[in-house]
């Protein structure tokens, strides 16, 4: 065996290699499909590049289960914005970055002890609607294409073919639009899968609520209004979405549609606080402007106000009566927490009841527990939050 020596302890330079392989596996970048089958079917991103995605295997007893999880990365609500996102990863898989897996999506029993050695796959986003636009004609003045829908069939049929139609247990998940994405999307992606298979969903950041802004403005509404116009989503929302609420309401207070959602979500979430309770329209002068960076920057009327959209946030969710809805409201200042192995299940990652959020995601995915719904109390007495109250946000 090869070592190298020093004094009388030798240590073993295979051992060293298997040392490094194991700290890596957490972070290693995994290969990106690029599933250019789909082009012909007009399945294609808003530039009409392939749609992508990155799997990791499963093995041993994951070996028939799949985490299935949606990138996020908000919407396009206007022509500009959708053409911006052509030359970014955000529209077109020609510049999508490389991406490794970690938090819910690593393959470290240690950090994710539930979903370690699934088959996992992370759907990288690039249509701007959260996969529901489908328009045949295109512009050719602005050259995009509205084909989210399609997106998504394109890639369930390929995930299928794969082994995911011999699923035992599945897990639709994402982050911020794929939050959203999930929620949306979850019954159909049910409806794909054996009869026999535990089939659940999982929104991190994606539960969108319908308030309005300082100023007393529907901000919001009218921009998830102006998305489903232009990538004409309607007829691609779920039904029992849509005999209930206008299209331009699904993209908020839709959790409780799919029969096992769970919702995980910062109470004072960043995204939110910015672009529906503060969007810039209605603070022109930017006196705003700490406060949505850093909470801690807030002045008291600032902190009354985010107390109150709190309030109008747990009064939005699923009630008592949806028992197998799972809760995980945080009272951190953050965005998007379970891609990250530092807040999804780290010795001091973010926790209600000293849980963390993979260890309840787990309880809840697996009926370990009888009900997951923890609501945290009102900031600032949640201290396990400093990890993620400056987290970047996806979208």
């Amino acid at each position: 065996m090869v070592g190298v020596k020093s004094g009388t302890w030798v240590c073993p330079l295979i051992c060293l290699l298997y040392l490094l392989a194991f700290l890596q596996v957490e972070g290693d970048n995994v290969p990106m499909t690029l599933l250019k089958s789909a082009v012909a079917e007009g399945a294609v991103c808003l530039d009409g590049s392939p749609p992508a995605y990155h799997l990791s295997p499963g093995s041993g007893s994951g070996a028939n289960n799949w985490l299935v999880f949606v990138e996020g990365g908000g919407w396009c609500s206007t022509v500009e914005d959708c053409v911006e996102r052509k030359s970014n990863f955000r529209g077109s898989s020609k510049h999508m970055p490389p991406l490794s897996f970690s938090g819910m999506l690593g393959g470290v029993q240690k950090s994710n002890p539930d979903f370690y050695n699934w088959n996992r796959v992370k759907i990288r986003y690039c249509d701007g609607a959260s996969f529901t636009g489908d328009i045949e004609t295109v512009d050719p003045a602005t050259d995009l294409h509205f084909r989210g829908a399609r997106v998504w069939r394109a890639i369930m049929k390929d995930l299928l073919a794969k082994g995911m139609n011999k699923a035992e247990n599945a897990l639709l998940g994402g982050c911020s639009a794929g939050g959203l994405t999930t929620i949306l999307h979850c019954d159909s992606f049910r409806s794909l899968l054996p009869a026999s298979a535990k089939v659940k969903c999982f929104s991190d950041a994606g539960y969108f609520i319908d308030a309005k802004d300082i100023s007393g403005a529907d901000s919001i509404q009218s921009f998830y209004g102006d998305v489903v116009k232009l990538h004409a989503s309607a007829n691609n929302l779920p039904s029992s979405c849509t005999s209930r609420l206008p299209a331009s309401k699904v993209g908020k207070r839709g959790g409780h549609n799919a029969d096992t959602p769970f919702i995980l979500n910062a109470a004072y979430d960043q995204w939110q606080i910015r672009n529906i309770l503060v969007p810039t329209s209605a603070d022109r002068n930017n006196t705003w402007g700490d406060c949505k960076l850093d909470i801690k920057k807030c002045s008291q009327d600032q902190l009354q106000t985010l107390q109150g959209f709190r309030t109008t946030f747990l009064n939005a969710l699923p009630g008592a009566g949806s028992s197998s809805t799972g809760l995980f409201i945080l009272s951190c200042h953050a965005h998007c927490q379970s891609g990250d192995a530092d807040t999804w299940f780290a010795a001091d990652s973010p926790r209600i009841d000293n849980t963390p959020i993979g260890k309840a995601v787990g309880d809840w995915y697996f009926d370990r527990s009888s009900a997951v719904r923890k609501i945290d109390c009102p900031y600032p007495c949640n201290t396990s939050c400093r990890r993620v109250a400056t987290d970047s946000m996806e979208d």
